[in-house]
């Protein structure tokens, strides 16, 4: 009787060791839908049996999804070849390659861990070259998107394509492949980056905009948005603190980016902290005797303080080093005037108001149209203060002062 026990326990325990795919997964495999398979694995994710089990079922949904974007995709190629005008359902093709990518990546997950066993036995990894072309086609999908004026799609798909640039599925994709991304991504990264600030997504804005500053091209542009979006979050002075590290973290980084220097340079005026501000400034000064914007920005930091000739001594350097800069011009000017005022020998004053005028008239045939920098009244109280109230040049810089379109 025991041995018939014992029999019956061994055939019992080999029949669950060797047993089939479980019901739940066996479901899932004969779904005829994406939408049927989909709702499947989310209701039953729980009852398969193992993580193997998991990863069969996820590249069911890799099966489904590659089935709806390559029979579209054929009909497009096809289209294009035999130069014929078949209908093609663009939001199928869409969705079939976002499913596809977004559905491999957690068959990855699951075909990655150890089995019963403790061994690592893939069985899917040919699903990275498989979906690699779905996932090129999400930056099409984005692009109609926008065209369309759906912001949400637009996020969906580009933030797809985005976010598993890097996923460990793609480790083994050939290089030459990858490369080719380089031309386009960082552009898609800002575009990304933009729609992500509309829909008030900081973390997901800034994390685009880190993508794109990898590209040249858009790299300015990129960090001048990341800044904006760290900047715009401020509401205390411990958010403010916590900015000013994060600025000083990405300056030491790169320690030659004026963006961010002059960033830097801006929260230490606006939170006084005049020693911090100083040692930056002087600092690149130091590395860069030419740079204009620490030269700008230490000139600017003396006329707070009331210093006009440290102030012209900064910003004439800085002009040596961007000679037809309109605003420094203008801020040069009004420092020789401020100078100009506080001497008491008339010749003096005359010699530093010649001065004034030499830079403003520069600013004013620079900038006729005052749209870089109003010169007008700081030009107006230097010839007033050379000429004195009556003379005609006086005069005529008063109109041009006045008019809201300059004339000579």
């Amino acid at each position: 009787m025991k041995k018939l026990i014992v029999a019956a326990m061994m055939v019992l325990g080999t029949t669950s060791a060797f047993a089939g795919d479980s019901d739940a997964l066996k479901a899932v495999l004969k779904a005829k839908t994406y939408a049927e398979a989909e709702a499947l694995v989310k209701q039953n994710l729980g009852q398969l049996a193992n993580d193997a089990e998991k990863a069969k079922a996820y590249n069911k949904l890799v099966d489904l999804g590659m089935k709806a974007f390559n029979d579209q995709q054929s009909i497009q190629q096809t289209n294009q070849i035999m130069k014929k005008n078949d209908p093609v359902d663009e939001n199928a093709m869409n969705e079939g390659a976002y499913n596809a990518l977004m559905n491999a990546i957690e068959c990855y997950k699951y075909d990655q861990l150890p089995n019963a066993k403790g061994k690592v036995a893939p069985k899917f990894n040919g699903n990275a070259s498989r979906v690699w072309a779905a996932r090129q086609q999400l930056v099409n999908a984005g692009q109609a998107a926008a065209q369309n004026n759906k912001a949400d799609e637009v996020l969906k798909y580009w933030g797809a394509f985005l976010d598993t640039d890097s996923d460990p599925l793609f480790a083994g994709i050939d290089a030459k492949q990858k490369d080719a991304e380089k031309d386009y991504i960082g552009q898609v990264a800002l575009f990304a980056a933009r729609y992500a600030y509309q829909a008030k997504d900081a973390a997901r804005c800034e994390k685009y905009c880190d993508i794109a500053m990898t590209s040249e091209k858009e790299a300015k542009d990129a960090l001048n948005l990341k800044l904006y979006v760290m900047k715009d979050g401020l509401k205390t002075k411990a958010d403010s603190l916590a900015y000013v590290d994060k600025l000083k973290a990405l300056f030491d980084k790169d320690q030659t980016n004026d963006v961010i220097l002059d960033g830097l340079n801006a929260m230490y005026s606006s939170m006084k902290m005049e020693k911090e501000q100083m040692e930056l400034l002087d600092g690149a000064i130091a590395k860069n005797p030419k740079n204009f914007v620490a030269l700008a920005n230490k000139g600017m930091m003396y006329i707070q303080k009331n210093d006009a000739d440290n102030a012209i001594k900064c910003l004439k350097q800085a002009l040596d080093a961007k000679q037809d800069n309109v605003v420094v011009l203008v801020y040069l000017g009004a420092c020789y005037n401020s100078k100009a005022g506080n001497l008491q020998d008339p010749n003096g004053r005359k010699v530093v108001y010649q001065e004034a005028i030499k830079v403003l008239d520069k600013a004013k045939e620079l900038d006729p149209e005052k749209t870089q920098a109003n010169w007008g009244y700081t030009r107006y109280q230097a010839y007033y203060g050379y000429y004195g109230p009556t003379a005609a040049e006086t005069k005529k810089a008063c109109l041009l002062y006045t008019s809201p379109s300059p004339r000579d």
